[in-house]
């Protein structure tokens, strides 16, 4: 199933990709997870993320929270690196419908 937010959850995971930590800190206002919370969690798991092809945008585990609002789900997406493709390392999020877009809050990167 194809979330209306995939787009968003494609951009934060160009940016952990990227090692665009920092950035993805100021994006998220650093609420659960910081810069160096991220880099570590991905240094932790000592393989090199790329970006996931295009259907992996399509599996993402998604559960809206009940009763939110703003609307709101709590997501979770497989990362893919070059030494195992899809891995066991994953990304979860919430994110919140606003105004023309979506906030984002990475609440942990970490193996399943």
């Amino acid at each position: 199933m194809t979330y209306r937010f995939a787009n968003t959850v494609k951009s934060v995971v160009d940016l952990l990709v990227a090692g665009r930590y920092a950035e993805l800190e100021r994006l998220t206002a650093g609420t659960r997870l910081s810069a160096d919370d991220m880099a570590g969690a991905i240094r932790q798991y000592g393989r090199v993320l790329v970006t996931p092809p295009e259907e992996a945008y399509e599996d993402l585990d998604a559960v809206q929270v009940r009763n939110a609002s703003p609307p709101r789900w709590s997501v979770r997406m497989s990362l893919w690196t070059v030494e195992e493709g899809r891995s066991d390392l994953s990304l979860e999020l919430t994110v919140a419908e606003s105004g023309d877009g979506y906030l984002i809050e990475v609440d942990d990167i970490h193996v399943l």
